[in-house]
């Protein structure tokens, strides 16, 4: 069973590459969460990375096995909920629940952290097998949607010109 811990400073380099790995490039192909038909250039950077670690208000939370990270997820204390992100795990172990334990760390800080009732996140709409993951998860489409950062490259080279985020809710008992 693997274990989870909050990400330092120190994890930087290993977080970018195993971001990285999961949604784009030619690795990211092995699993079934990559965007690269959506989405060329990064997903993240390590400035970004550090700024999440640094913000007493977010938490990216780390999960190792033997030493090695294989996933993460990132989540944030928002006005009135928690919102769940950055939700990766290595494309090789891809389909073995571990999204799932990922998920449920998450809105476990949310709850019982935090004391908040919901968990939000967006997700590109583009990508209806992985809404649907999350639906099947329990959370519910909202029918709001919120645009894509079309001109800032530190969330990637879009390939299309429409992308935009539908935002996805959950109630957390």
């Amino acid at each position: 069973m693997a274990d989870w811990r909050s990400a330092t400073h120190a994890d930087i380099p290993a977080l970018f590459a195993l971001i990285t790995s999961a949604y784009r490039g030619e690795s990211s192909k092995a699993g079934w969460t990559n965007e690269e038909a959506l989405l060329g250039g990064q997903r993240t950077d390590p400035t970004m990375l550090a700024e999440m670690i640094a913000d007493p208000q977010q938490d990216l939370l780390v999960f190792e096995e033997a030493g090695h990270m294989f996933a993460c997820v990132a989540v944030e204390q928002r006005d009135g909920y928690g919102y769940v992100g950055m939700v990766t795990v290595r494309p090789d172990a891809q389909g073995g629940g571990w999204g799932a334990r990922l998920l449920d760390a998450a809105e476990a800080m949310i709850r019982d952290n935090w004391a908040l009732s919901r968990a939000r996140m967006t997700v590109i709409e583009q990508r209806p097998e992985l809404i649907a993951w999350y639906v099947r998860k329990g959370y519910i489409d909202t029918g709001e949607t919120a645009p894509f950062p079309y001109g800032d490259d530190r969330f990637g080279a879009p390939k299309r010109d429409d992308l935009r985020f539908v935002i996805l809710e959950k109630a957390l008992a």
